[in-house]
């Protein structure tokens, strides 16, 4: 098993290069003058041309690009061009928020999408299962942001129960998460729901039935532990998904997020906290998937086997 995390380890260093190159390029090509921006349209030629120079804007692409991958090797991700902080301290400043969303974000989705997918697989084409199936595509079709503004006018406008932005109380959290979650929940139940379809028809299934066990042991102690592959990807992927994705969500909650932050930075043209943010978000979800993948064997043992 230390062996495949090490080889996996290994396996993000070009996918890191590779994530820095492409938005390098990008910051690269995008209109508009970080100088500019940072002094003024009104600030003399001689001024913007010091402090591009300062920002070592002036060298080629690959020098700079060159420069970049040094110094973050080094753990160094540059300074904002706004607020001449560290991108490193701005960022840590405001993960813990983005982190907290998309963890609770993904609970939600776990406590309402693999009990429903459940109970929808051992209850084929009953009333339930198509109910739950109609949940789950709606669940799926309504976007975040017109959900959040629902929600917003729902309980905060109208009945006045909750917070409409902010994180001041627990009760400020509610309406983030349910906007976050509700979308992952009808995604975890459709993928539980197939899983559990496909295991509970197998062999093994039938003949604990024939032997006289309870249906609950068998669902939950032999159907579901088979049938959590998938499941377990899928919550793996949606967490790693939700860290960079919660942009819409933070920004209709005015959430101090690293989405709503990155978003105001690209208005800004703060190239390193634009790059610094990517490559932050890629690391995490690297490090999300191969935790999934280390999950896979105390789920399996047939798994944790091939690695001994």
């Amino acid at each position: 098993m230390h062996k495949y995390i090490l080889k996996r380890l290994l396996m993000m260093i070009p996918i890191i290069l590779g994530v820095t190159f492409v938005i390098f390029f990008m910051t690269y090509i995008t209109p508009g003058d970080p100088a500019v921006l940072t002094l003024g349209e009104a600030a003399p030629a001689e001024a913007v041309e010091a402090l591009r120079e300062e920002m070592g804007l002036n060298d080629p692409f690959l020098v700079r690009y060159f420069n970049y991958v040094i110094n973050m090797v080094q753990g160094d991700l540059g300074n904002s061009f706004v607020t001449r902080r560290g991108v490193i301290d701005e960022i840590l400043d405001r993960f813990p928020t983005t982190l907290m969303l998309a963890f609770y974000g993904t609970i939600l989705s776990v406590i309402i999408g693999i009990p429903l997918g459940i109970i929808s697989a051992t209850k084929q084409y009953s009333i339930f299962d198509n109910a739950a199936t109609a949940i789950g595509l709606l669940g799926v079709s309504i976007p975040n942001f017109w959900l959040g503004l629902m929600l917003i006018l729902l309980f905060s406008l109208n009945l006045g129960w909750l917070p409409p932005s902010g994180l001041d109380t627990p009760a400020a959290w509610i309406l983030p998460v349910i906007t976050l979650g509700t979308g992952s929940a009808a995604l975890v139940m459709r993928i539980t729901r197939s899983s559990m379809l496909e295991v509970v028809r197998q062999d093994y299934i039938r003949t604990a039935r024939a032997k006289g066990q309870k249906e609950s042991i068998i669902i939950w102690k032999h159907a579901l532990r088979n049938a959590m592959i998938p499941v377990v990807t899928a919550v793996g992927l949606d967490f790693g998904f939700l860290l960079g994705g919660a942009v819409l969500t933070e920004s209709i909650y005015a959430l101090p997020g690293i989405g709503r932050f990155m978003v105001e930075s690209i208005t800004r043209r703060d190239f390193p906290i634009i790059q610094g943010g990517v490559l932050f978000l890629a690391i995490t979800f690297s490090f999300v998937n191969l935790f999934v993948d280390v999950l896979y064997a105390y789920i399996d043992p047939r798994i944790k086997s091939q690695y001994k």
